[in-house]
């Protein structure tokens, strides 16, 4: 196994199709529909001890909390969360300065295989930065 992934989008067939890439490229994978599922599920795995190596977070969640909102909530939790935030609107200027709003990768909907492989491998290589403790 690769690491443990948390995966937020509230499309049911993305949660399904990027679950099966990430489960045969060797992870494991966690799904939620909505912020407050993500972060219930971020904290509970924390809490018995088996930490999500990286979250992958959609920025847009109609009517719910999305990605940004999520992944400076986590970062209360733990400062150094590796997040990746999925958008299928490639303007959106939260992509643009992503590493402002804490995140570490970009992935623009739809992403292939390789990319979802090659900046996860990024993103998980990547050590911690001094600010992130």
């Amino acid at each position: 196994m690769l690491g443990r992934v948390l995966l937020m989008d509230d499309e049911e067939m993305i949660r399904d199709i990027t679950g099966e890439m990430l489960g045969s490229i060797g992870y494991n994978v966690s799904f939620a529909a909505d912020g407050e599922e993500a972060m219930s599920l971020f904290i509970k795995a924390r809490g018995e001890n088996r930490p999500f190596d990286v979250v992958l977070l959609d920025l847009t969640i109609p009517g719910n909390v999305g990605g940004a909102e999520v992944l400076k909530r986590l970062r209360e939790v733990e400062p150094g969360v590796k997040a990746v935030v999925l958008s299928g609107y490639s303007n959106d200027p939260i992509l643009a300065s992503s590493g402002e709003h804490g995140f570490k990768g970009v992935l623009t909907k739809p992403y292939t295989l390789q990319e979802l492989s090659d900046t996860l491998a990024i993103v998980l290589s990547a050590g911690s930065t001094p600010g992130d403790r």
